[in-house]
């Protein structure tokens, strides 16, 4: 079964004050392409960050308006949840509504887990369903999402299970397992804490942990986790927003009853490496050994296989750049290819990727005045893309960036590297550690300077939950 990864669109979002909605309205008309060139008969995966703000423009909401009927009139499956930047009850809006229709929103979440199970019909293919054409749709064939509307995908709106189940187009029984989605947005301790106090909940990965253990999870199905953390050992941008000193990582180990976990929140196109929890015993290991993991982002056109027992763990990226520290990544779509589940209860997840192109780049030039402005050296360069352009003159150039704008009409930063501003190195250098450290170290550094001690256990105990109540709130 075949799914189309995409994550952290952050519609809306303005870089270095440029707003970015055309860029967007572009990038998604290509992404609408990819689709109808691939057919994804399981769907498409929204993993989060939809919007860049929590009340977002009426023009971002247009744009996804936009997007989403388009996506729906390709009568394709779509999974989207909240992420950190969304409002979840905005994501949640009409979500009981939409299942009928294939667009399945994640709930605000309550304790519980909204899941839906795709029948796999590749093995059942007869000429009356599999291979049914929509009349209104030329000579395209019909998917599984197709049947919206049947009985099977009636929704009870006072019901209170979030599991709904997806219809088949095929008459016939496939002997693969159905694929189990499972949308669970972006969480904090706090909200998983609420509906479970009696757990042991003191940290991002208690929190999932939790949440994943009271999902009733199949293993006879495979199993599909869309979601959206910052996941230990996983790359980030300068766009994103990690708490400092890494207190919202969460442990890979927890994603273990899944075959493919699907995240958003980190910029970069990757993959993580699966670990079994360190408690698990020998035999406990040999069952999920370290899943292989390579960060994706440099070839837009790989392709890799999970040939070992344990999830595939896997950042789509956001589908354009939205910082120079993106500068070098190469976007893209991942495409999923969910395999049968073998005797062993082993899953074949087969990674691939088609690349993005942008409208306008973001890359970074550097140089002397003359030299940037020197025709022979941009003549036949896309000038319109967005610049980060660094300066190697001694002495400031008077109005710069102005002069800089006519041939670079996106100059979006402009910088000097020079014998000044080496100097100040030392200075940057500081800073970047000093963002490296947690809340509690920074503090327990102030209490020791001020007190000439340090922190008792208990002290720092009681800092840390004032911390984490702040955090959460």
């Amino acid at each position: 079964m075949k799914f189309i990864h995409l994550a952290d669109l952050h519609i809306g979002k303005r870089v270095n004050a440029f707003p970015m909605l055309e860029d967007q309205r572009y990038i998604l008309k290509q992404i609408l392409t990819i689709l109808r060139e691939e057919q994804p008969d399981g769907g498409v995966i929204l993993a989060g960050d939809i919007y860049d703000k929590a009340i977002p423009s009426a023009e971002a909401v247009e744009l996804f308006d936009e997007f989403l009927t388009q996506l729906a009139a390709l009568r394709l499956r779509v999974f989207i949840i909240a992420g950190n930047h969304d409002s979840p009850e905005r994501i949640a809006f009409g979500n009981r509504l939409m299942d009928r229709s294939g667009i399945y929103l994640s709930p605000v979440y309550d304790g519980h887990v909204k899941r839906i199970t795709c029948p796999d019909t590749a093995s059942a293919v007869t000429l009356s369903a599999a291979n049914a054409v929509d009349p209104n749709a030329g000579t395209r064939p019909v998917t599984s999402a197709s049947v919206a509307l049947s009985a099977a995908n009636a929704v009870d709106l006072n019901a209170g299970t979030h599991s709904v189940e997806s219809v088949s187009t095929s008459a016939a029984a496939s002997t693969c397992p159905p694929v189990d989605v499972y949308l669970l947005p972006f969480l904090k301790p706090a909200n998983v804490r609420r509906f479970y106090p009696e757990e042991t909940i003191e940290s991002y990965t208690d929190a999932m942990r939790v949440a994943i253990a009271h999902m009733d999870i199949d293993p006879t199905h495979r199993n599909l986790l869309v979601t959206h953390q910052f996941v230990t050992g996983a790359s980030r941008s300068d766009s994103e927003d990690i708490s400092i000193g890494g207190s919202d990582n969460v442990d890979a180990s927890v994603f273990a009853p899944f075959d493919y976990v699907a995240l958003g929140h980190l910029h970069g196109p990757q993959q993580v490496r699966f670990q079994p929890a360190p408690e698990e015993d020998a035999s406990d290991q040999d069952a999920t050994p370290a899943a292989s993991s390579t960060d994706r982002s440099e070839s837009p056109a790989s392709t890799v296989e999970n040939t070992t027992v344990g999830p595939i763990i896997r950042y789509a990226g956001t589908p354009l750049k939205y910082s120079f520290s993106e500068a070098r990544h190469h976007k893209s779509v991942t495409v999923v290819e969910i395999g049968e589940k073998k005797a062993d209860g082993v899953v074949d997840v087969c990674i691939g990727t088609r690349e993005l192109r942008p409208l306008h780049d973001m890359r970074e030039i550097r140089g002397s005045y003359e030299e940037l402005t020197l025709r022979a050296n941009y003549e036949g360069t896309a000038t319109d893309d967005y610049i980060h352009a660094t300066l190697t003159d001694e002495i400031e150039i008077p109005d710069a960036a102005r002069h800089l704008q006519v041939i670079y009409p996106n100059l979006m930063k402009l910088d000097y590297d020079n014998a000044r501003t080496r100097g100040q190195g030392s200075e940057r250098l500081e800073l970047e550690q000093l963002e490296e450290k947690s809340p509690l170290d920074l503090f327990s550094e102030l209490f020791e300077k001020q007190n000439h001690k340090d922190m008792t256990e208990e002290q720092a105990r009681y800092i840390e939950a004032q911390m984490e109540k702040i955090w959460e709130a």
